[in-house]
């Protein structure tokens, strides 16, 4: 399809085979961006020139650190953040922000790309999502992500670097994330992938009918 008018994109073939069965929209093509901020940047630059699409959305799994937020329920980010470019590790990790520059400058000041990036939303519903270079994995990870951006409400790998190729093509970006795990969790019988998907496929459903 050519010039469709939502590219859905999902960071693996596992999300891509459960997504795409479930997802029947005329104007509506769903492919594989990759997954981890680098690959996922690539290729939904690459996708997003392919296609031409008018807006583009990020869809998968991720890990809550809202202890309000329950595994296999989904959620809509209002805006995305950016941990682990910056300096420093652990407590002395300081983001790009904190050292005073910017990912991007751009041309212009609309143009200039920080931590923190406003999403298109589909409603009014509050929600920062931290993409992070590698999951949590111990309460000091979670310590260290939480100071920096204490608003976040969940971590995933993918969603700012898929916002940044969309920003740089001016196509609006919406990102789901079904919870499928508590962030630090790394206990793979605790988690519940099917359920998060097949919320947030639910609810991708539901913001595109409404």
């Amino acid at each position: 399809m050519e010039n469709p008018k939502w590219l859905i994109l999902v960071p693996t073939p596992m999300e891509h085979e459960f997504v795409s069965e479930r997802v029947s929209i005329p104007e509506a093509v769903v492919e594989v961006c990759g997954f981890g901020p680098v690959v996922a940047a690539a290729k939904a630059m690459e996708l997003i020139i392919q296609y031409q699409p008018s807006k583009v959305v990020l869809v998968g799994i991720a890990g809550a650190y809202d202890p309000e937020l329950r595994t296999g329920t989904a959620v809509v980010g209002s805006e995305v953040a950016c941990f682990g470019i910056g300096a420093g590790s652990g407590v002395d990790y300081q983001t790009v922000g904190e050292m005073g520059w910017l990912q991007w400058r751009g041309s212009g000041e609309s143009d200039a790309i920080d931590d923190v990036l406003p999403l298109a939303n589909f409603s009014d519903q509050k929600c920062q999502i931290l993409t992070v270079c590698a999951a949590s994995n111990t309460s000091s990870d979670l310590d260290d992500r939480r100071r920096c951006f204490p608003d976040a409400a969940v971590e995933e790998m993918e969603g700012f670097a898929v916002a940044v190729a969309a920003k740089m093509c001016g196509v609006p970006f919406y990102l789901v994330r079904g919870i499928s795990n508590r962030a630090g969790d790394r206990d793979k019988c605790n988690w519940k992938i099917p359920e998060a998907l097949g919320a947030a496929t639910d609810l991708l459903l539901d913001c595109l009918k409404g």
